[in-house]
């Protein structure tokens, strides 16, 4: 099998409000490029990539001559062919191999006729369960949607926590103070007992404030505190005084930087990305790594669609360490790409899925209309924040932004 042609679509995709993270914001839709690979047996595959536009587009017109008589079950030679790690210092292509990845393990399971967890193995569990991923949010122009306070947030969890069954809540942060952020993580602790924590800033409290909040949190029931500061220096430091274990989508998310924290550890929690990692395959190998070390793992969400979900799902579906529930952005979505729409969550997970390969098929139309969206509404700067002009963040930052209610328009 030889592949004959690499088409790329960038869509933007409407989120139900938008997403106010610390460096900015999730401006009211994700986009995302999706690439399709065609083979020269009529199989095509499918893969998922952050980001769009032009210069996405151009990347993937730009790749097809490397892909252009490769065969799709050579995804190692690819890899270099590729990414090679020598090359990649000076031209990062990991997030662009994982697309190519994905779509290549899903020629790979139709060729075969089975699941992409097959090929990986074979699944030990049936679903994967989630956190429920709650974020400040602006609201729309009426005000409406917007969460800043303690009591905006609880009630946003009860709502998720009733419609999708999620235990685990996940509040990102970095937006406020410290101080007020602590005030509505224990809120959230307090309304739902018995359900399990974890908080992320995205690494922008000084080590200081960082051991401040997590000392402040450490009779909760935590699963961990995700990047409270940046750099593994700074993580080893919180974590030497803080009892929280400390999770990471920062500073371990390759396995030269995996290997430094097995020898000299700075956290206790590695997050595996399908994207960040350069594809499943590589999480698979780092999670067999952390296994020999007994060092945990959970699953960080890149803002996914379907495609890019269903290689989460089949990746959770192999992992025998995945002790924690994933984290995903998907229920802040208003709809996919993919045929049926969004996938359904129950008691708080999604069902691995079993057709051949990853098992989801585009559609056509959806991808039409989500294409035309971000024809007209562009991109947007991530680290930006619609409702702060001129607002950039710092690390660690110091301009905290006050916590009412702001609308975007």
């Amino acid at each position: 099998m030889k592949i004959t042609g690499l088409r790329a679509t960038t869509v933007a995709v409407p989120l139900e409000h938008t997403l106010r993270h610390s460096n900015g914001a999730h401006w009211g839709r994700f986009v995302r490029t999706i690439i399709e690979i065609d083979t020269d047996e009529g199989i095509t595959g499918l893969g998922e990539m952050g980001g769009g536009g032009s210069s996405s587009k151009a990347v993937f017109e730009a790749l097809e001559a490397y892909l252009i008589g490769f065969d799709p079950f050579d995804v190692e030679k690819l890899r270099f062919a590729l990414a090679n790690p020598t090359a990649s210092l000076y031209n990062n292509r990991t997030q662009i191999l994982a697309a190519v990845e994905f779509a290549c393990l899903d020629i790979m399971g139709k060729a075969l006729d089975v699941p992409v967890y097959q090929l990986l193995g074979g699944k030990l569990r049936d679903r994967v369960t989630f956190a429920s991923y709650l974020f400040f949010r602006h609201g729309d122009a009426s005000g409406q949607g917007a969460l800043s306070t303690p009591d905006e947030l609880v009630a946003h969890a009860a709502q998720l926590r009733e419609a999708h069954g999620f235990t685990t809540h996940k509040l990102k942060g970095g937006v406020f103070s410290p101080e007020h952020e602590l005030e509505c993580y224990r809120a959230i602790a307090a309304a739902f007992p018995g359900d399990r924590l974890r908080y992320d800033p995205n690494g922008v409290f000084s080590v200081s404030d960082a051991i401040r909040f997590g000392r402040a949190i450490e009779d909760l029931d935590n699963d961990y505190f995700e990047d409270p500061t940046w750099g593994m220096r700074g993580m080893a430091q919180v974590r030497d005084a803080v009892d929280v274990r400390l999770a990471t989508n920062t500073v371990v998310t390759n396995f030269e930087q995996l290997a430094v924290n097995i020898r000299d550890q700075s956290v206790d929690v590695i997050l595996l990305d399908t994207t960040l990692w350069g594809g499943i395959r590589a999480c698979v190998k780092a999670a067999g790594v952390c296994e020999t070390f007994q060092q945990e793992i959970s699953m960080h969400s890149s803002g996914e669609l379907g495609v890019q979900l269903a290689t989460m799902l089949h990746l959770g579906a192999v992992l025998p360490g995945l002790t924690f529930d994933a984290d995903a952005h998907y229920h802040h979505l208003r709809d996919d790409v993919i045929v049926g729409g969004k996938m359904a969550y129950e008691n708080g997970g999604i069902a691995v899925p079993d057709g051949p390969g990853l098992g989801v098929t585009l559609d056509p139309d959806r991808v039409a209309r989500y294409a035309e969206a971000f024809e007209k509404q562009g991109g947007y700067p991530y680290d930006r924040d619609p409702a702060r002009p001129g607002w950039f963040p710092l690390i660690p930052n110091t301009d905290w932004a006050e916590p009412v209610a702001a609308t975007v328009g």
